[in-house]
């Protein structure tokens, strides 16, 4: 098990943007997460800074390999917010073959920098909406599934379906490398519950987003939301879960960014520690 954060949450919000590659300052991340005591940090590729992103060339991804290796920090997934910008649902068939081959390009990079795993989100812009929204989201995935095989990369799905549409889904792609991930936010914010959703498809979760959501509403501070993190790993502890867990928690006043996430991963090792993830002495 391994605490990640992710990308841009110990820097000041980017041009005023919630979530997003962190363009002049992403270098600054690396020393700022090993401060924080943390293992990893969970990578963003979206379309507003995919021109400055080091995951692009092979200069960038030595770069990115060598502040690894020099504060000990895993860049350890990547999360595509790009094909939420982008989508790959509901679009002509050029723009759906061009976020295909972006889609390939981005597993290869993945290779190339030794990441695990990339977060394809399919919420928001991306919902699944229907079955046919269903039906040419398998087809992308089979394609998908190709690229990832070769390469050795894990997808990891976010939706907003329920357990049971969700579990149906999942059923029609077996493939291990096509795996979930549950975000405790965007769940709560859907009124959907842990237990039902563990037990629909908890052997298919393969990383998790730490997040608080009001119910029909936006991110919150851990806690003053509607996720019950607590209930929700301990489930997970019990099913044997093994993956990582990055928090995507609510942002600082800034320039309070490190104390701020050292005190948010204190009450998540807290919480990871009562499930039983953690020892007393927090290993």
């Amino acid at each position: 098990m391994r605490l990640a954060v992710m990308q841009g949450r110990l820097l000041p919000p980017s041009d005023g943007h919630f979530q997003s590659f962190p363009l002049n300052r992403w270098r600054e991340e690396f020393p700022l997460a090993r401060q924080a005591s943390l293992d990893a940090i969970e990578w963003i590729y979206d379309s507003l800074g995919e021109s400055g992103n080091p995951i692009g060339t092979d200069v960038g991804l030595a770069e990115m390999m060598r502040l690894c290796e020099e504060d000990g920090i895993a860049v350890v997934s990547v999360c595509a917010d790009y094909f939420m910008e982008r989508p790959l649902l509901r679009v002509s068939p050029p723009e759906l073959e061009a976020g295909m081959r972006k889609l390939v390009w981005l597993t290869e990079q993945c290779r190339l920098a030794g990441i695990e795993r990339i977060v394809l989100p399919f919420v928001d812009n991306s919902r699944i909406e229907n079955q046919g929204d269903e039906a040419q989201v398998i087809e992308i995935l089979i394609r998908a599934l190709k690229a990832a095989e070769t390469a050795g990369i894990e997808l990891h799905l976010e939706t907003s379906l329920g357990p049971k549409e969700f579990a149906s889904l999942l059923a029609k792609l077996p493939n291990p490398l096509l795996k979930v991930n549950y975000d405790s936010g965007n769940s709560a914010s859907l009124g959907f519950d842990p237990e039902e959703e563990i037990a629909a498809y908890g052997e298919r979760i393969g990383s998790v987003h730490i997040k608080d959501r009001i119910r029909g509403g936006g991110t919150v501070p851990l806690g003053s939301g509607n996720a019950n993190i607590p209930v929700l790993l301990s489930h997970l502890f019990r099913i044997g879960y093994k993956g990582d867990f990055v928090m995507q928690v609510a942002r600082a006043e800034p320039g309070g960014e490190l104390d701020w996430i050292r005190m948010n991963r204190e009450l998540v090792m807290t919480q990871l520690q009562a499930a039983g993830f953690v020892s007393g002495d927090g290993q």
